[in-house]
């Protein structure tokens, strides 16, 4: 196989995660709206997909840069290393959508690129800095997500106290078009970006960009293309665990969880901290349905779901690290 075959191949490896990503999180983008009912599974995936493309015009290529520069060394990503971190996250968001379990698909790709880059060349060639960031917002983005949710629960309540609520329940079906749509453009800016760093990192380390790193439009229009029709044929048991397992939501809750998520992703994305998106969905839905009370949050569902957080990074680099051991033998 011939370099060109080989780039060819870890590109396609690439927008196969990027599918799994769209696919994965679609159940984030959709769950809440669907829910609510108000809109049909159909007519859900169409408009979290649109704006999930939508996103690739505005909001810059942050944290692509933080992917393909900011985790590793990039002097060790050669195309073993890449060929191991994409399909160890791959491998893992495949799992986990079988079993409808909402997890990162960031976290697996990062996850994929720290087992794949220390299997070659051990911990020194990690980038302290960067990383760390990402550690504190694996618990910081479902905190972020709760506060914003809870928050802007408690404030439309209050603003709303003297409607009744089959005028608050119709004003908020129209606004959940608009927070789903937001939710799902700060999707599209944040996820769709995890891939796009790692093509340009690829060709970039095999001298096909020249001295300077760079995303080019063609990578950027791809990813978004391949994440929003993921998202079109979206994981549907995932849905379910997030849209009816976790707690039961009104169209203001919904209204109130996807904002809040929505606004917190896009502050991460223009900072280039490739954060969770089922993070900070999970800690909105959470934050909003506990308005209501405790109770109405189903906390052994959430229990769960953390713990599937938890093992991501690290199932996800186990796998990496072994594939990158095969395929460092036939390259």
């Amino acid at each position: 196989m011939n370099q060109f075959h080989i780039i060819a191949f870890i590109i396609s490896l690439a927008y196969l995660f990027d599918f799994l990503n769209g696919m994965h999180d679609a159940a984030n983008s959709i769950a809440t709206v669907v829910s609510t009912r108000v809109l049909s599974p159909r007519f859900a995936v169409a408009w979290a997909a649109f704006f999930n493309f939508v996103a690739a015009f505005g909001f810059g290529v942050h944290v692509a840069n933080t992917i393909g520069k900011g985790l590793v060394d990039p002097s060790v990503l050669d195309n073993a290393v890449l060929i191991g971190a994409l399909a160890g996250a791959s491998l893992w968001d495949w799992l986990t959508i079988q079993l409808g379990i909402p997890v990162s698909s960031s976290h697996a790709l990062i996850g994929g690129m720290v087992g794949a880059g220390v299997a070659k060349a051990g911990f020194s060639c990690l980038i302290p800095g960067k990383l760390i960031t990402i550690v504190i917002f694996i618990f910081l983005a479902p905190a972020i997500g709760l506060i914003f949710g809870f928050g802007l629960m408690v404030a439309v309540q209050w603003i709303f106290r003297r409607r009744s609520p089959s005028q608050v329940d119709a004003f908020f079906r129209i606004g959940q078009l608009f927070s789903a749509g937001l939710y799902s453009l700060s999707h599209g800016s944040n996820d769709a970006q995890k891939t796009m760093g790692i093509i340009a990192v690829l060709l970039f380390s095999n001298g096909y960009m020249g001295d300077t790193f760079h995303v080019p439009w063609w990578i950027i229009l791809s990813c978004h293309a391949v994440i929003a029709l993921g998202t079109l044929l979206g994981g549907w048991k995932i849905v379910k665990t997030m849209g009816f397992k976790v707690t039961k939501l009104k169209p203001v809750g919904g209204f109130c969880a996807e904002t809040g998520a929505g606004i917190a992703i896009l502050i991460c994305s223009l900072s280039g901290i490739p954060v969770s998106t089922t993070h900070t969905i999970t800690g909105g839905i959470i934050g909003a349905g506990s308005t209501m009370r405790l109770s109405a949050v189903r906390w052994g569902v959430a229990g769960r779901i953390v713990w599937a957080w938890v093992l991501t990074i690290p199932c996800a680099a186990v796998s990496a690290a072994l594939i990158y051991r095969v395929a460092s033998a036939f390259l």
